[in-house]
């Protein structure tokens, strides 16, 4: 109770199966006395695009414009765009981050790889002798819920799309852990366009199961053991 919870949402459409996943997850941790905060990118019209745009003022080199760079500089001296502040004080309050979504070509939808890219700036997410384990966003929980087209059989080691972790370490690994965050069991509905309404009422009664006992979950072991085992 009163924990809070940052969910980041990329789907199109309110009626969708992401769109119920959401509703759930909404409704359940307030339930649970949590305050529920949603970045629902696309009716936000989220930019994705890590651009010039996101500093305000003048350039630390305006001879050459390296965003990663410029980026830093502006968040030391608080010249970030106020859509990129914003992002960065809800992941700041946040205890758990929810990033619920379907799955394109093997990742995550390019709306939402930019909200990664834009938000999660060096010197707020990182700094370079402070990453993984000592990432500046430590003390934080995160989970990947997501829908695939493909078949649980089709993302199994012996599948035709090989292990679906394979496909999880650039998200949990490569952001979340490099930044410090501690990742839980990811919440995967395989196929859901393909299954019987049946079958999909059931996946979404395990999402509100799931959700009841949440903060009684341990994270992942970090390693790319887990992975890749």
């Amino acid at each position: 109770p009163g924990k809070k919870v940052l969910i980041v949402y990329a789907h199109q459409e309110p009626k969708s199966f992401n769109g119920s996943l959401l509703k759930i997850a909404v409704e359940e941790l307030s339930k649970q006395g949590c305050s529920v905060t949603v970045s629902d990118l696309y009716a936000m019209q989220f930019e994705p695009r890590a651009t010039r745009n996101d500093i305000v003022g003048g350039l630390h080199n305006s001879e050459a414009f390296n965003y990663g760079v410029e980026t830093w500089e502006a968040y030391k001296r608080g010249g970030l765009s106020k859509d990129l502040v914003e992002e960065q004080k809800k992941v700041q309050e946040a205890d758990l981050l929810i990033f619920q979504f379907p799955l394109f070509w093997f990742n995550m939808p390019a709306i939402l790889k930019g909200w990664m890219d834009r938000v999660l700036v060096q010197g707020f997410a990182y700094d370079l002798s402070k990453v993984y384990d000592g990432g500046l966003l430590q003390g934080k929980l995160s989970l990947f819920s997501f829908t695939t087209g493909g078949s649980k059989e089709m993302f199994s080691k012996e599948g035709i799309g090989g292990d679906i972790r394979y496909v999880l370490w650039p998200m949990q690994h490569g952001i979340m852990h490099f930044c410090g965050v501690k990742v839980l069991e990811p919440h995967i509905c395989y196929a859901p366009e393909n299954v019987s309404e049946e079958k999909r009422k059931e996946m979404l009664a395990a999402w509100t199961q799931r959700l009841k006992t949440l903060w009684k979950e341990e994270p992942i072991d970090c390693s790319p053991e887990w992975y890749f085992k």
